[in-house]
């Protein structure tokens, strides 16, 4: 018999507030709480609760013939305790029917895996020891962030004892052949690897409501008979999407809910098809190969590979100094900071950084608050700015080095634009006053001095000398003005 395997993904990241140069060292609080509760009341009212009181419905109607399976992330879970705990009560109500499985991640729902062995492996200990406090069990299989794998990160997996993990069926990844089997890690076969079917799971989760889709409307009779129609020998169909698909990506009024609420009893009318969770799965199941993944993969876009997050400069200059303070974080033993320090490694922030839709926007702005990429990088520079500061304290009172020679990423928000080509540096240069000019060029390090001399010419440069002497130097209060002024100037840059 093959298996249906339903997977969801429940994620709210802490979103930050604007957060100003001038609020460093003064204003500790990162978050816009109103947005936060906003959304996940809104959420929660749309999809979370009318959802879980389905699968709740479901379970009672058909009994251990169907289930399903959640990653939530720490995160999430945080903000169900804080504004929704109504929802957190529904889950629990979905984990005592024994018929729903509960996944291991990040905490934080990060990219540590990327960049910090250690740090990946202790927030996942961390998410294990929440879901064992909240629902009492402890989790035997494992999802990465938006489905991030490579052989590397299996291998991790598999150290940590996990026997299951999921990810994409990534089409050049896997070629030839089908995502409907059971694969193993090709560094520690022990770990067995379920990918997802992203064309049966895209056509609920993205194409459901789309009538310029040749297949809409999508019934559950046509679904089921998809599905029925597998090929003999493969093994399990992993149904793996957002649980915001249902209410929020996909409105009530699309019939979403109601497709949901038949497709259980048609697919188990299917003579060759059965639920069942992940961890059923692999030990149902013997593996047909390893799957080779040198570089890694997600769910996400067509490339399905990780620059959604990871993909551009601005990004990669952010990651790289959240990262930086990693080693004096160990030693840290201020609470709010480690507190702190999880919620900026969510990949939400670098997914804001992202630049591939900046053209139309349409798929991009549906998730982020900021009115552009640049916006998100200078805010959450700003913060990690003003994060730096109090971890720089907390390392004197306690006469830690660690920190004392780490740059303030507020310098670098600078000190980027060291890296714009001549062409992108004279757009940049050419409206500014005197006042921002002297800024730019006597504050900045050589290699936009380097540019601008080439750029601008000797009268300008004259000019600014000139300005400088002129003005007695100008205050430390008026070069951060400008170089406010120019903060705004690069975020409006295309």
């Amino acid at each position: 018999m093959q298996s249906v395997c339903l997977y969801f993904q429940v994620h709210q990241p802490y979103r930050l507030k604007k957060y100003r140069f001038f609020n460093l060292g003064n204003d500790h609080y990162y978050y816009d709480d109103y947005l936060n509760k906003s959304i996940m009341e809104r959420v929660a009212a749309k999809s979370y609760i009318p959802m879980n009181n389905l699968l709740l419905e479901l379970i009672q109607k058909h009994g251990k013939a169907f289930k399903v399976s959640f990653s939530i992330s720490g995160s999430a879970l945080d903000q169900f305790q804080e504004y929704t705990p109504q929802v957190l009560a529904s889950f629990k109500q979905l984990a005592q029917t024994g018929n729903v499985e509960f996944l291991a991640e990040t905490y934080a729902h990060s990219l540590s895996g990327m960049k910090s062995k250690e740090e990946f492996v202790r927030q996942i200990k961390m998410h294990q020891e929440k879901i064992k406090e909240l629902f009492g069990v402890s989790p035997q299989t494992f999802r990465n962030t938006e489905l991030i794998y490579s052989d590397e990160i299996g291998e991790t997996i598999a150290e940590m004892g996990f026997k299951t993990m999921l990810t994409e069926g990534a089409k050049h990844v896997l070629g030839w052949k089908s995502p409907n089997f059971v694969y193993t890690n090709a560094i520690n076969p022990r770990l067995k690897v379920l990918l997802r079917n992203f064309q049966f799971s895209d056509d609920i989760a993205f194409r459901f409501s789309n009538q310029n889709w040749n297949e809409w409307p999508l019934t559950t009779d046509k679904f089921s008979d998809w599905l029925g129609q597998l090929n003999p020998k493969e093994q399990v169909a992993n149904l793996y999407m957002d649980y915001e698909t249902f209410g929020e990506h996909q409105w009530t009024e699309t019939g979403i809910f109601e497709f949901m609420r038949n497709l259980p009893e048609k697919i188990l009318k299917k003579p060759n098809l059965c639920f069942k969770t992940p961890s059923e799965v692999s030990k149902e199941y013997q593996p047909i190969a390893a799957i080779h993944v040198p570089n890694a993969i997600s769910w996400a876009d067509e490339e399905r590979d990780l620059t959604a997050w990871l993909g551009n400069e601005i990004q990669d200059e952010a990651f790289d100094k959240l990262y930086a303070i990693e080693v004096a974080m160990r030693n840290c033993q201020d609470p709010s900071l480690q507190k702190d320090w999880l919620k900026l490694q969510a990949s939400d922030h670098f997914y804001y950084m992202c630049t591939k839709w900046f053209s139309d926007g349409a798929v991009h702005q549906y998730f982020t608050p900021y009115g552009s990429p640049y916006e998100a990088f200078i805010n959450f520079m700003n913060v990690l700015s003003d994060f730096y500061i109090r971890l720089e304290r907390e390392g004197k009172s306690r006469q830690e080095s660690d920190i004392e020679s780490l740059q303030s990423p507020q310098e670098d928000v600078f000190n980027m634009l060291g890296k714009f080509t001549n062409v992108k540096l004279k757009k940049m240069v050419k409206d500014l006053s005197l006042g921002e000019l002297s800024a730019l060029f006597f504050e900045s390090d050589q290699a936009i001095r380097d540019k601008m001399m080439k750029i601008i010419g000797k009268k300008e440069l004259n000019k600014i000398q000139e300005y400088r002497e002129t003005s007695n130097a100008l205050s430390s209060k008026e070069i951060e003005s400008y170089k406010e002024d120019l903060r705004k100037k690069i975020a409006r840059l295309p």
